[in-house]
């Protein structure tokens, strides 16, 4: 007996495996300062925790509606209203377990065998496997730190063939931290008009910004695209809410009642307690937000003035999320004091993990070998110490 061959056919995901052993090596007491989770290292807001806590005491804690309760459904609504200048009814509107769950089931409710989805590089770990789970065919699109590692039109222009389904877009984006301007949007939008094609924008980390950059909706750019593009939020990273497992989407009603119909043979529904966290997350204060914001900047400013004194090393500095995605090719091929070779991101993030208790996620996982993602949602004593240590282990490299 063996597995199916849809599993067989996907990878394992790269980031939690790093965080799993890194956990594992702190269990049995080793002293590993860990940049590889993506989740903030601050509380869920107060106010939140006691919105899911009368949940429970009010008796809500059966099944709901399996797209999400009218009240939340109408809360988002008001938010990508507000904050994105799009107008969608509740219909178009589903809230998953996670954005991750949502990113999964549009493309499942729109992805084809054979269909090829779009997906630039560096990109988050799942995308990938996601459309490989539609028995889709991804379609990598190389960028580099030339263009910011963001595709262009013409990149866009050249990848496009009849058997395109779909664009992913992540602006904030995971693992670069790199934001789509709108001139740069819509220069994309240019492309897309008039041809059959979906547009996935995971927008999960659209709050966190710095140094004045802005955030853009695609869907909010053109009529034509915002009828063919699915957007996807949540209250994870914004809200410090990883565990609580909520994330939505909005798009057009037949690719949203898809979805539905999919999530209700898959989950039932989101937890009922997490949606109601989750309302007073979208229609509560914000301060904590502007909080995270400061406290992440600081970091971000301090980890990539680090990176880029070091001796072969090139950072650019990400304008949004709470990743930064150096290049360290300069440093493959040198070896270890044990006289391993590092060939790549894989050996670089091992050695750094296994020799000097620092775990990063190598870039290979997001499809751009050069780098490691290090994330910065940690203490700026835990950074500092990983640092000195990342810059020690490069230089005992001969």
């Amino acid at each position: 007996m063996s597995v199916s061959q849809m599993v067989s056919r996907i990878e394992e995901s790269i980031t939690l495996a790093i965080t799993a052993k890194a956990k594992a090596m702190k269990a049995k007491g080793i002293d590993v300062v860990g940049l590889s989770a993506g989740e903030p290292d601050f509380d869920t807001p107060d106010n939140i925790k006691q919105a899911a806590i009368k949940a429970i005491q009010d008796g809500i804690t059966k099944y709901t509606p399996s797209a999400g309760v009218p009240a939340l459904r109408e809360a988002i609504v008001e938010k990508f209203k507000k904050d994105n200048g799009l107008n969608y009814a509740q219909e178009q509107i589903i809230v998953g377990s996670g954005a991750k769950h949502s990113v999964l089931i549009a493309i499942l409710a729109t992805v084809n065998k054979g269909d090829e989805v779009i997906i630039p590089t560096p990109y988050w770990v799942s995308y990938p496997e996601m459309v490989k789970i539609a028995d889709g065919k991804p379609v990598i699109v190389k960028t580099t730190g030339d263009s910011e590692y963001k595709i262009t039109a013409g990149q866009l222009q050249k990848a496009i063939t009849p058997r395109t389904r779909m664009l992913i877009l992540n602006s904030p984006s995971n693992p670069s931290g790199m934001v789509y301007t709108r001139e740069e949007l819509t220069a994309l939008v240019k492309v897309l008009k008039g041809k059959d094609i979906y547009v996935i924008s995971d927008e999960i980390y659209e709050k966190l910004l710095y140094d004045g950059a802005v955030h853009y909706s695609i869907a909010a750019l053109d009529q034509e695209v915002f009828q063919k593009t699915i957007t996807i939020n949540g209250v994870s990273k914004s809200y410090s809410m990883t565990g609580w497992r909520i994330g939505y989407a909005a798009g057009p009603v037949d690719v949203v009642k898809a979805m539905n119909k999919l999530q209700s043979q898959e989950i039932s529904n989101p937890c009922s307690i997490s949606q109601m966290a989750a309302i007073e997350a979208l229609r509560g204060p914000q301060d904590s937000v502007a909080m995270m914001v400061k406290a992440f900047d600081e970091r971000r400013r301090y980890l990539v003035d680090r990176l880029n004194s070091m001796d072969g090393v090139s950072c650019v500095k990400p304008l949004g999320a709470f990743y930064a995605f150096p290049d360290f090719s300069a440093h493959y091929g040198k070896k270890t004091a044990g006289g391993k070779t590092i060939t790549g991101s894989v050996d670089l993030s091992n050695y750094l993990l296994e020799e000097k208790r620092v775990g990063v996620v190598p870039g290979a996982g997001f499809g751009s070998d050069a780098n490691l993602r290090i994330s910065y949602a940690t203490s700026m004593a835990a950074i500092q110490k990983a640092l000195d240590r990342i810059e020690e282990g490069l230089k005992t490299l001969a």
